[in-house]
């Protein structure tokens, strides 16, 4: 039995789904939902350099940065009872902007207020 199957844990789908609703407040320009689903201490490395929360929500203010985006190739490690690691593929198009692709690694915690993201790492693909 793995550390998976000790604890109440969403498989790889479950995850996927959360992920789904941060990429979906970037589609919708909705701060709120962002907001509700990133730590407090959240940081994100992007190749423009570190963001937090609030840089992360504040994106939102002038109303969504995506068009659209395709999430593939998705894969879970589990870290521990509380914490995962969900790595994928993301294909997406900025509001005004070209087809990007990049590998994105998030770290989602579970706290009283259920799974937030604490970590996101963007890599551009080559």
């Amino acid at each position: 039995m793995d550390i998976k199957d000790k604890i109440d844990m969403p498989d790889l789908g479950g995850f996927l789904a959360l992920e789904t609703k941060v990429w979906q407040a970037l589609v919708t320009g909705d701060a709120r939902a962002d907001n509700a689903l990133l730590t407090p201490d959240f940081l994100g490395v992007y190749p423009s350099g570190f963001a937090g929360r609030a840089d992360h929500c504040g994106q939102l203010d002038a109303g969504p940065v995506m068009h659209s985006y395709q999430l593939d190739q998705a894969h879970l490690l589990v870290i521990g009872a509380d914490h995962a690691l969900l790595s994928y593929r993301a294909t997406y198009r900025r509001v005004g902007g070209q087809s990007e692709v990049m590998f994105i690694s998030s770290l989602w915690q579970r706290s009283a207020m259920g799974w937030r993201n604490r970590f996101s790492q963007d890599t551009p693909a080559a």
